[in-house]
């Protein structure tokens, strides 16, 4: 895969719709970094810059996610994942040669899922798009010198969404595990066949799946964490009880002093904690239902978020880069409805300013 330099052209050459020129205050250079297969997201930084690891469908014969580095210099991709099965949210790990991601590879029914997928597209029907909960998602630790991968996980349910601390001692993740060790009430197993999701909670553990603690217990799908900067608190988005609307929450890594930071009336999700430790970026859908932008708030969520993308379509899933000046996030704004990820320069000042201007909530 080579590095794209056109800012705001799509992979068939039509050019975009400039973003409005607020956007431009906080972002600049803004240039399409993925190319290859249907769609990529979720592009997380090593703790050097220098790289992304991110998931893309672009494997012959497989049309799930798959994980891949990309050197931010040379442009070359390297696919870490198995190629089986499905994956998603992967992350590296400080001070190692380890990289996390959730995978279905050990699933015996794997290529079998590939192949009844690749024949439903190949029908010409449509579904609409919804993340697929899998239960045999587990989390994976992979060894970049060795190639090794350590299964982490291995309780019954969606074991994804994980991130390391900053001094890599600590793993956060989601899981949907509830609904699947305990005896279900009539009701609570409707709710696990109609949206499984509803079970999710956020746990913690040790970088080696020792050490397995539950924080959270509440209905409604808690997920997405990640470590504050200096590795002291956990932030996430909690969806209600309906799944319809989310918001932006912190607690102690204990599971104690859970804060509230978001009150959109919308879903608001995919924090994260720009490095200064003075702000959040984050999605949220509070434009229209399937228009996401990106927003930031200030750490107490003691002001209005702040806009910071204008681009028709999604964009979400927003990363700083290690030292605060670049960010990565998913976006559509090179046209359909599949994101791909795109960077682009990133405006601290610019973003203090317009946070200490914003109306006091």
């Amino acid at each position: 895969m080579v590095l794209s330099t056109v800012a705001l052209a799509s992979a068939g050459g039509h050019t975009q719709v400039i973003p409005d020129a607020q956007e431009r205050a906080f972002l600049s250079r803004v240039r399409r970094l993925t190319v290859e297969g249907r769609r990529a997201g979720e592009g997380y930084w090593s703790p050097d810059g220098r790289r992304l690891v991110f998931q893309s469908e672009r494997e012959p014969g497989n049309p799930f996610y798959q994980i891949y580095t990309v050197d931010m210099s040379t442009g070359e991709s390297t696919r870490i994942s198995p190629g089986t099965g499905k994956t998603t949210c992967a992350f590296f790990r400080p001070g190692s040669d380890q990289i996390l991601f959730a995978s279905t590879h050990h699933d015996p029914r794997s290529k079998a899922l590939q192949q009844d997928e690749i024949d439903f597209r190949a029908s010409g029907k449509e579904r609409r798009y919804a993340w697929d909960y899998d239960p045999e998602f587990e989390i994976y630790a992979h060894s970049e010198k060795s190639g090794q991968l350590t299964r982490l996980t291995s309780a019954r349910g969606y074991d994804a969404e994980a991130s390391y601390s900053p001094d890599g001692q600590w793993i956060a993740f989601s899981s949907m595990r509830d609904g699947y060790s305990r005896a279900l009430s009539a009701a609570e197993q409707k709710q696990l066949e109609i949206d499984p999701s509803y079970f999710g909670e956020i746990y913690i553990m040790r970088p080696d799946g020792s050490g397995q603690r539950r924080l959270t217990n509440v209905p409604g799908y808690d997920g997405g964490p990640f470590f504050s900067p200096d590795g002291t608190r956990i932030i996430w988005r909690r969806f209600d009880e309906q799944g319809l609307i989310a918001n932006v929450f912190t607690m102690k890594l204990d599971g104690t002093d859970q804060r509230q930071i978001t009150d959109f009336g919308s879903m608001s999700w995919a924090p994260y904690i720009h490095p200064s430790g003075q702000y959040i970026l984050f999605a949220s859908n509070k434009l229209g239902f399937e228009n996401f932008e990106v927003f930031m708030v200030d750490i107490n969520g003691a002001r209005e978020p702040v806009r910071i993308t204008y681009a028709e379509g999604f964009d979400g899933l927003p990363v700083p880069s290690p030292d605060g000046r670049r960010l990565a996030w998913t976006s559509s704004r090179a046209g359909g409805r599949e994101g791909q990820i795109f960077l682009a320069e990133w405006n601290h000042q610019a973003a203090l300013e317009a946070l200490e201007n914003a109306p006091v909530r």
